[in-house]
């Protein structure tokens, strides 16, 4: 009897080590599996949504109304990203008028207005996004513009532009970006 319980205990035993054994990490295959994943088509060209800013200020001792309006414009060519996506550029129509009604400035900008102030990547790959009025500053009215790669959040050049009390307008890069956190809204 002792000699089937002994081997009825190695049965187990041998048993239970096959198990153990069989689950025992496996190592993994050394094979190389390639998938073939499908670029997405470019769907119907992109737009921003239209935007306005209006808001009144007190310049040369008087009230003035300043009005931006940024809508797309299929008039304009479209830009292009690295897959083929088409986007619409914008035009933004800057207004300040008096606070008798009467327009002291009024002018369309696009893309181009500023070509002389950015590079040949943004002048074929960027669209006008904003234009935002800032402040008054040395009897001048201050905009921020930006010319920015569709859909980047990061991917931009600032502009500063001030408008002086004749209407002449005065446009550089801004190298004084606000790093404070301050973000508008989509522009």
């Amino acid at each position: 009897m002792q000699s089937i319980m002994n081997k009825t205990t190695a049965f187990i035993l041998i048993a239970s080590l096959t198990v153990l054994a069989s689950c025992k990490e496996k190592k993994p295959s050394q094979e190389i599996i390639i998938t073939r994943q499908e670029m997405a088509k470019p769907q119907s060209p992109i737009s921003m949504q239209d935007y306005k800013q209006a808001t009144d200020v007190t310049w040369m001792n008087a009230t003035y109304h300043i009005e931006v309006v940024r809508t797309p414009s299929d008039s304009l060519p479209m830009v292009k990203d690295e897959y083929g996506q088409q986007f619409v550029d914008n035009s933004i129509v800057l207004t300040v008028t008096r606070s008798d009604g009467s327009v002291f400035f009024k002018r369309t900008f696009t893309k181009a207005s500023f070509s002389s102030y950015i590079d040949d990547d943004y002048r074929r790959t960027g669209i006008l996004e904003a234009l935002i009025f800032e402040e008054v500053d040395d009897n001048r009215l201050e905009f921020a513009v930006s010319v920015a790669h569709p859909q980047s959040e990061d991917e931009f050049i600032p502009l500063e532009m001030k408008l002086d009390r004749d209407g002449g307008l005065t446009i550089k890069r801004d190298n004084e970006l606000d790093t404070n956190g301050d973000v508008e809204g989509d522009a």
